[in-house]
């Protein structure tokens, strides 16, 4: 599968009125562009890492020392700033991305999306709820005018070297389910001293 990533937001066109699209920046993105519902910070090998959840999308910032790096997924890019942005991955379809923050750290995304029957819909979003409240899930439920539910998702998981983070996001109108998954792979950490033995 050929990387998508494009350095301007030429993203591709979802249906309905949707122009889903995830984008990088190389830098930290102000709050002020989000109607952010919830956030959670995590610590981790002397990194920081931070989730944002808001309706229809998400913003999770990676900081290690000077090193920044922002993945943002939204419904509109457009009105985002372009300083900073490395490129755009449309979520249209599927598609995958890995690319190096530093010289140590990694990182990799997957994207799927699929438009699915009112019946699947509603289907995958009481799953999808009760995921999130099972995992203690960054998350965000809301309906629309006609009662239709629309749902956003993030879970942030550590793990020996690595920053996971799991994004879903559905929106009713048409049946849209965009999954992401993506992963900050940091050096391995040096193994612990162990207690001095004594001569006998």
């Amino acid at each position: 599968m050929n990387d998508p990533l494009e350095t301007n937001l030429n993203t591709a066109k979802l249906p309905g009125s949707l122009a889903y699209a995830m984008l990088l920046y190389r830098r930290a993105v102000h709050p002020e562009f989000f109607g952010i519902e919830a956030r959670r910070k995590i610590e981790h090998l002397n990194c920081e890492f931070e989730g944002w959840i808001f309706r229809g999308g998400h913003c999770v910032r990676f900081q290690d020392g000077n090193a920044c790096f922002c993945e943002v997924v939204v419904d509109n890019p457009t009105n985002l700033p372009d300083r900073g942005l490395a490129g755009t991955l449309p979520c249209a379809g599927e598609h995958d991305h890995e690319e190096k923050v530093t010289d140590t750290v990694n990182y990799m995304t997957t994207i799927q999306s699929e438009s699915l029957s009112d019946h699947l819909y509603l289907g995958t979003y009481k799953e999808m709820l009760q995921h999130g409240r099972d995992s203690d899930s960054l998350m965000v439920a809301w309906t629309e005018p006609n009662g239709k539910p629309n749902l956003s998702l993030i879970d942030l998981q550590r793990f020996r070297n690595e920053l996971h983070v799991q994004g879903y996001h559905l929106r009713a109108s048409n049946g849209l389910v965009i999954r992401t998954q993506s992963m900050i792979q940091l050096p391995e950490p040096a193994p612990k001293a162990g207690p001095a033995r004594t001569r006998r």
